[in-house]
């Protein structure tokens, strides 16, 4: 019942901050998702509903592997990297997608990573 009601709730959270940023060809949504092993980021153009560029910690080119994917450090190592991949595609400016997660910690890490690699939001 309690995981059941937590996971309803997330879904609200991430509908509620979803209603309020959308992702342009110009300026992309840049979308966070974490597992509990991994991270991935996505650049999205809500426009024309395609993936522009995408950053993971999962197979070839992973910046980190194994469990110090999942935490802040694995987020800060991540977060420089999708900024790089954004930049090579030439995407400087984005809307940051948190989902439903709070803006600290590892998402918190990922977001002052892709800032300080030179993406502005």
């Amino acid at each position: 019942m309690r995981t059941q009601q937590k996971k309803r709730l997330a879904l609200r959270r991430r509908w509620r901050v979803r209603s309020k940023i959308s992702g342009t060809p110009e300026r992309p949504r840049m979308s966070v998702c974490f597992s509990n092993k991994h991270i991935r980021v996505q650049f999205i153009d809500d426009v024309n509903r395609v993936t522009l560029t995408a950053a993971t910690s999962v197979g070839k080119g992973a910046p980190t592997s194994g469990k110090s994917a999942a935490n802040a450090a694995g987020a800060k190592v991540l977060g420089a990297r999708a900024a790089q991949v954004a930049l090579e595609k030439g995407i400087k400016t984005v809307v940051f997608d948190r989902g439903s997660k709070r803006y600290h910690g590892k998402v918190k890490a990922l977001a002052d990573a892709a800032r300080e690699a030179g993406l502005k939001f």
